[in-house]
C-alpha cells in the first residue's frame, strides 16, 4: 500500500453490532503464526477466512520454485498485520486473518508447502524479502521506488471508495459534496482530497463540506450507519469490508477512483521465485479459487485477472 494507506494502520469497518477485532499494532519484535489449512479453532466465523484445505499441489509450479525457498518447506511470509482486511490480527491478538493470509496459505498449498506468516511492521518487510521472508504479502502497492528494490507480482488493485447508507436516503452526489457531511479518516490521502473539495465549495460560493475526521476507521463507518455523516470516503478494500461487517446496512457510491495494483514482493533478480508465483496466482485467478478468497472478505471489487510480474507504473 501507498505511504499514506499505512497511515490507517488499524482500520477495520465494523460498528457496535459487528463482530469486534483485536486490532493491535505493530512492535519491535517479530513474531510468527504457522497457519493451518484447516478452519478449526475458537475464532469467529468473520475471522476464519477460506478455506484452503482442499487445494491441492501443482506439481508442476512447485518444480519452478528454486531450493532457496523450498528446502525448508516453509513458505515464510512477511506482513504487517494492521489493516483489515487485507492483513490484521484476529480475537486472539495473534493470529494473523485476512485476503491476503488466505493468498498465503492458498499458495502455499499449490507450492507444497507449510505457510508462516510472520507480523512485521511495514518499512522492515521489503529490506528482508530474500532474507528473512521468501515473500512480502502486505498489501504493497508498486511503485517505481519499490521496485528498485523488488520484484513485484501483481495480485489485485485497490483505490478509494465513497460509502453511504443502503439506498442512498440522503440522494448523495459525490461529485458535488459541497453542504454535506463527510467521514474520512485522520491522515489519509482521502482526507485531504475532500479537502481540497472543501476548499472548491468556498471558491464557488457554496456551503462548506462539513469534514468529519476520525483516527479510527471504525468510527468513521458508524458516523455514516448512525446518520452522524451522510457519506464516508475509504480505500476501496476497507469500504468493502465496511459494507460486509455492517450486515449490507451500507454500500458503495459509483465507481472506485485512483485505482492502482497491488503486489507480492519479491528479492530483486530472483526470476525464478517470480515467475513460480505468478504462475501460482495466476492458477488460482483461473480455477476460482482466488475470487473465493476475496468474496469471503467482502472485497471482490479488487480482483484482477491477469497476474503481472513488475508491471509498469506512473509513480
Amino acid at each position: 500500500m501507498s505511504i499514506q494507506t499505512r497511515l490507517k494502520a488499524i482500520a477495520a469497518a465494523t460498528i457496535a453490532a459487528a463482530t469486534l477485532f483485536s486490532m493491535a499494532a505493530c512492535g519491535t519484535s517479530d513474531s510468527a503464526d504457522s497457519s493451518s489449512s484447516s478452519g478449526s479453532g475458537s475464532s469467529s466465523a468473520a475471522t476464519k477466512g477460506y478455506d484452503v484445505s482442499k487445494i491441492q499441489k501443482d506439481d508442476e509450479i512447485a518444480a519452478m520454485l528454486p531450493d532457496s525457498v523450498k528446502s525448508d518447506g516453509v513458505l515464510k511470509v512477511g506482513t504487517d498485520t494492521s489493516y483489515a482486511p487485507a492483513e490484521f490480527l484476529a480475537e486472539d491478538g495473534k493470529t494473523p486473518v485476512g485476503f491476503d493470509v488466505d493468498l498465503t496459505k492458498a499458495l502455499a498449498k499449490v507450492f507444497g508447502l507449510k505457510p508462516e506468516t510472520t507480523t512485521a511492521t511495514f518499512d522492515s518487510i521489503i529490506p528482508s524479502v530474500g532474507s528473512k521472508y521468501d515473500l512480502g504479502i502486505s498489501s504493497f502497492t508498486v511503485t517505481k521506488e519499490r521496485l528498485e528494490a523488488v520484484d513485484f507480482v501483481t495480485y489485485f488493485k485497490a483505490g478509494s471508495t465513497f460509502v453511504v447508507k443502503k439506498g442512498n436516503p440522503e440522494k448523495i452526489d459525490s461529485s458535488d459534496l459541497c453542504g454535506k457531511k463527510v467521514a474520512v479518516q485522520t491522515g489519509t490521502t482521502q482526507e485531504e482530497e475532500i479537502n481540497s473539495d472543501n476548499d472548491a465549495c468556498k471558491a464557488a460560493g457554496k456551503s462548506e463540506i462539513t469534514i468529519q475526521s476520525s483516527k479510527l476507521q471504525t468510527d468513521v463507518t458508524t458516523a455514516v450507519a448512525t446518520g452522524k455523516a451522510d457519506i464516508f470516503y475509504a480505500d476501496s478494500p476497507v469500504a468493502g469490508y465496511a459494507i460486509e461487517q455492517t450486515g449490507d446496512s451500507l454500500q458503495a457510491l459509483g465507481e472506485d477512483v485512483g485505482v492502482t495494483p497491488e503486489a507480492v514482493a519479491i528479492k530483486k533478480g530472483d526470476a525464478d521465485t517470480a515467475k513460480a508465483v505468478q504462475a501460482a496466482i495466476q492458477k488460482l485467478m483461473d480455477d476460482g479459487t482466488y475470487k473465493k478468497i476475496l468474496d469471503t472478505w467482502g472485497v471482490s471489487s479488487g480482483a484482477i485477472d491477469k497476474a503481472e510480474i513488475n508491471p509498469a507504473t506512473e509513480s
